[in-house]
């Protein structure tokens, strides 16, 4: 790896590119990297923020709107899609245009559709513009990504991401606290709505600090049936993992969709090679670190978001405990990251991304383990234990696989990257909510029975049988009005014995693959291409 330094002093301008590169000099604060970063946090923070404030309103908007579960739903997955299906394409438009012109234009379109939601009378209209939000989040991430690249030589990088993920960390506990509390004061509106203050101090920041740092070996023109076959690629393959559970995985559409979206991927990766300026250069995979960091963010996310999604079930429904409170006991996870995420970009920045990665992936495999070890009355003492290590473990993977995967592309491809690292990261964790979702419901269905006829619960008919089954997936034990007090205490034991069982399960699939992914990361290294400026940070 060959970094240029230099003595010129902070505040001084970069030199020119030899090309004239359309890239503006540096002057003042304007394009200092540290304030950069500031910057782009603002707007981070607001898409991360979003990812679990809106989580908390959907029973506010389904009330307010008469809105069906599928409407609801489609809140969370017309979002997911837009999302998955354009950031690769995203990337490279800030690699072709400037990651600060990008990135405005992310921060500015997500405020607007977060206003235009909450000044929605449908749910239709809700539905239409949470598709726009994952349209500029998507803008907006790889940017962000893009200019920390642009920003910081390689030796500084780690610290820069790890702060980014400090702030994702923060914003993602803050969303369901703040969100209950808005949305207990306020009304589901406010929770959109705070997305404006937010998204305006972004916007005159980075019209005020950001530099537009853009490589002079930066693309010239589209890869227009490329995008068209990642997009329809992603789209299909998201869309099969989204409906996999109600049309189940052996399902001919959903095979259909999933042969569709394999045949896709391999036309995609055949033009990529053939086109002269391709959206997703595949001599990036050349790079082994670049492509271990990829499946590592992909097995990373599956544990993750696949194990925890039924965390917050837990909590309310098996546990009682309201979104607030569910928040709270969830700090430790959150608040671990938030200290670890900083420490561990300054300990993979002295020994190198390859022994902290895998060893964070180990503790997270033994959080994993431990986690699946609950039962319906553990107590707030063992799951922050839990909590905490695997917070530990998931920070140092999502500050080092970031860098991995960024550090190791080059500049002018510094936006596909990014994009590269949060697709992997979306269709990791849909995979993980799918799949350990469908070995939960299996664990359920065929625990519940078993646990029904123990407590000596009269039989149920198939259609209240089906019911049941679908509220015991989630938790929920349906006791009519008027049960007795001793068989309403059989029917949640028998339920909730069934859902822990099944969390145990999908708890001990995350853990393994947690081991995986440790293997995994023994093939990354740190980033091998200047990180940016020659200029001393």
């Amino acid at each position: 790896m060959t970094t240029q330094t230099s003595t010129v002093a902070d505040d001084a301008p970069d030199p020119a590119p030899a090309d004239g590169g359309g890239r503006e000099p540096r002057s003042g604060l304007r394009g200092h990297p540290w304030l950069t970063l500031v910057t782009v946090a603002f707007g981070v923070a607001m898409v991360a923020l979003d990812g679990t404030i809106v989580a908390i309103a959907n029973p506010a908007i389904q009330h307010d709107l008469d809105a069906s579960l599928a409407d609801v739903q489609w809140i969370t997955n017309g979002y997911l899609l837009a999302l998955a299906v354009s950031l690769i394409t995203a990337g490279k438009l800030g690699d072709r245009f400037g990651h600060r012109q990008t990135f405005l234009g992310g921060v500015v379109g997500f405020a607007a559709a977060s206003a235009a939601i909450g000044l929605s009378g449908s749910v239709a209209l809700v539905i239409t513009f949470r598709v726009l939000q994952g349209l500029c989040g998507a803008l907006l991430m790889p940017a962000a990504l893009g200019l920390l690249r642009a920003s910081f030589p390689a030796e500084r990088l780690n610290a820069a991401i790890g702060i980014w993920g400090a702030v994702i960390g923060a914003s993602t506990a803050a969303g369901p606290i703040v969100g209950g509390l808005l949305v207990e004061h306020k009304g589901w509106e406010s929770v959109f709505f705070i997305n404006i203050p937010v998204g305006a101090l972004a916007l005159v920041m980075g019209l005020v600090l950001l530099l537009d740092r853009r490589s002079k070996d930066a693309p010239r023109s589209f890869d227009l049936l490329g995008i068209l076959l990642l997009s329809g690629a992603m789209f299909c393959l998201v869309w099969a993992i989204i409906k996999a559970p109600d049309w189940h995985w052996g399902d001919p559409r959903t095979l259909g969709f999933l042969a569709v979206s394999a045949l896709a991927f391999g036309v995609f990766g055949f033009w990529e090679t053939r086109v002269a300026e391709p959206l997703l250069p595949m001599s990036m995979f050349r790079s082994i670190p670049l492509t271990a960091g990829t499946v590592l963010m992909v097995l990373m996310a599956f544990g993750f978001m696949g194990g925890i999604f039924f965390v917050t079930f837990y909590l309310q429904n098996v546990n009682g405990l309201s979104p607030v409170d569910s928040g709270l006991r969830l700090l430790p996870l959150t608040a671990m990251m938030i200290v670890a995420s900083p420490l561990a970009g300054a300990v993979i920045t002295k020994v190198g991304p390859r022994v902290p990665l895998a060893g964070a992936m180990i503790l997270a495999a033994v959080a994993m383990f431990g986690l699946s070890t609950l039962e319906a009355d553990s107590g707030m003492g063992v799951t922050s234990l839990w909590f905490a290590l695997l917070g530990l473990g998931l920070a140092p993977v999502m500050v080092g696989a970031t860098e991995v995967i960024v550090g190791n592309a080059p500049l002018q491809h510094a936006g596909v990257a990014g994009g590269l690292q949060q697709a992997a990261m979306q269709v990791g964790g849909s995979l993980g909510t799918a799949v350990l979702g469908a070995v939960m419901a299996s664990r359920v269905g065929s625990e519940l029975p078993r646990k029904w006829a123990e407590a000596k619960l009269p039989p149920l008919s198939g259609e209240k049988e089906a019911a049941l089954r679908d509220a015991a997936e989630v938790g929920i034990a349906p006791v009519p009005k008027g049960t007795p007090e001793r068989m309403a205490e059989a029917i949640e034991h028998a339920v909730h014995g069934a859902f822990v069982s099944g969390m145990g399960l999908a708890f001990i699939c995350a853990g393994i693959v947690s081991v995986l992914a440790a293997g995994v990361a023994v093939f990354t290294s740190r980033g091998k291409n200047d990180a940016g400026p020659s200029v001393h940070v």
